[in-house]
């Protein structure tokens, strides 16, 4: 049996593993678009800090991995067609990969604003080790970025900048930071720490135009009017899945590639996974792009396994965001926004910045919000995904929130009741 993966992050190196255990005799072939080894994007930030090298990046630690356990490697190559009629993958240099089962694991891309001035030297996206390298050699401290984007990738380059000690401007179009993570009364906590920290944050504001010239390397003009000077512009605008290559292919293509439970896709033989599929979704019953690292490895496992001849279905990814913004921790569980006839429970300290929010349907946990510390996110994560009906516990939750983990072990059989511990201290 001849596997081909297309897409060497967490999901394609993660059924790459699962297949060899499946199958120890099938052949595997291992596809990367970039010439470095197989690493995981979410340390990048970590790269930007100074807190690791490139190689803590690496999903594996020895680069001998992938040899050693019968998987080939073809680095600095993108999938550029596929014949799914008769089983080949094409690749950008002009070579044809047969195979018999294919995992779309291509993951996504920055997108940008359709702005004047978005190609101009110093105007960089934070996506990949090139950029890392690049934004890298160019801050010091003291230097002025302006970040445009406040979503999670936007928050999370913030975060890595700000311990190189760099003065920053961040720009968001939305009406608060994080907007499609959390809530108004959670966004304007967040938004008091960041400026509290010496960040100028510019929300309901949209970038018109970028030039070079003048006092600084370039200047932003807004849509107030206001002229923003910067050393350095980086773009978080969010990103899109890498499926142009698939056009002609047959397979079905929504926000993503539309696959089953089984992860399949609407081609027999077929697979995806991670950023580039649009699959189940435990929190809402249909397909959805989940673009974070637990889902894309669970993708991966759960594609490996029926590539193998399984037959394992995969109950849904669950919503989630977990984002530390310059020492202040932040999480976001399923319906965070709440339902249509939902109930609800909420606890703040903005003093503090605090702020605990729950979301009820009938007579479930199915949403959740927390700005501190992040002791409780195991006991969120697990009421919401277990479904436990709640019974006398939502109507103490919905007054007291902070009696979460005192439900939590009573409801899953703990017998004891442990002290009661205050979500927001």
């Amino acid at each position: 049996m001849k596997y081909l993966i297309a897409g060497a992050g967490p999901a394609g190196v993660i059924a790459a593993e699962t297949l060899r255990l499946q199958d120890p005799e099938g052949e595997i072939t291992l596809i990367s678009a970039e010439d470095t080894p197989p690493y995981s994007r979410m340390a990048i930030p970590y790269v930007l800090t100074g807190k690791i090298g490139e190689e803590g990046t690496h999903l594996r630690r020895e680069e001998s991995h992938y040899r050693n356990i019968g998987v080939e490697v073809i680095r600095n190559r993108r999938a550029s067609g596929l014949d799914t009629s008769a089983g080949r993958l094409s690749l950008d240099d002009g070579q044809e990969l047969p195979y018999d089962r294919l995992l779309i694991a291509t993951g996504s891309r920055p997108v940008r604003p359709p702005i004047a001035g978005m190609d101009l030297p110093g105007v960089l996206s934070c996506w990949t080790l090139e950029d890392a390298r690049e934004i890298s050699s160019r801050i010091t401290e003291g230097l002025h970025v302006v970040l445009i984007g406040a979503g999670f990738i936007g928050t999370i380059v913030l975060d890595a900048i700000a311990m190189r000690k760099a003065r920053i401007t961040v720009i968001e179009a939305e009406q608060r930071m994080l907007p499609r993570m959390i809530n108004e009364a959670g966004g304007q906590i967040i938004r008091n720490w960041c400026e509290g920290k010496g960040v100028n944050v510019l929300t309901g504001t949209r970038v018109k135009a970028i030039t070079q010239g003048g006092e600084s390397p370039l200047t932003l003009e807004l849509n107030t009017e206001q002229q923003i000077p910067a050393d350095l512009v980086i773009v978080a605008t969010g990103v899109v899945p890498n499926t142009e290559f698939l056009q002609g292919s047959g397979i079905e293509i929504k926000e993503g590639i539309v696959v089953d439970s089984h992860l399949e896709t609407s081609v027999k033989g077929v697979f995806a996974a991670g950023d580039v599929a649009q699959g189940p979704d435990f929190s809402f019953g249909a397909n959805s792009v989940h673009a974070i690292q637990p889902t894309a490895s669970e993708h991966g496992r759960i594609a490996a396994m029926n590539m193998a001849g399984k037959n394992v279905e995969y109950r849904g990814s669950l919503s989630m965001n977990t984002v530390e913004i310059m020492g202040l921790l932040f999480y976001s569980f399923g319906k965070w926004m709440g339902v249509s006839d939902g109930e609800h429970s909420e606890a703040a300290d903005p003093a503090r910045h605090r702020y605990t929010r729950l979301e009820f349907e009938g007579d479930y946990l199915v949403g959740a919000m927390q700005i501190g510390p992040f002791e409780k996110i195991g006991i969120l994560r697990g009421l919401i995904q277990s479904q436990i009906p709640l019974g006398d516990w939502k109507a103490r939750l919905l007054e007291e929130p902070a009696r979460l983990m005192e439900a939590y072990f009573m409801l899953t059989g703990n017998g004891q009741t442990p002290p009661r511990l205050n979500l927001n201290r």
